[in-house]
């Protein structure tokens, strides 16, 4: 019985640290789109932007833009 409540401890520990470093990791990162908006650099955004219509070639056809 001390055996299998050992392993659940260690695993439970090694879980939480798992667990931790995660939710550290998700909350210090900064996304790429804060960061261009930051630089207030219209080039960097310009460049990011899709040249391409996202849309699936299911038939849908991309929007006209005008100018």
């Amino acid at each position: 019985m001390k055996f299998e409540t050992l392993m659940l401890r260690t695993l439970f520990a090694a879980c939480l640290a798992v667990c931790s470093l995660i939710m550290g990791a998700m909350l210090t990162t900064t996304p790429s789109t804060v960061q261009l908006a930051a630089s207030r650099s219209v080039s960097a955004v310009l460049l990011s932007a899709p040249s391409s219509c996202a849309l699936p070639p299911d038939g849908v056809v991309c929007p006209r833009l005008d100018g």
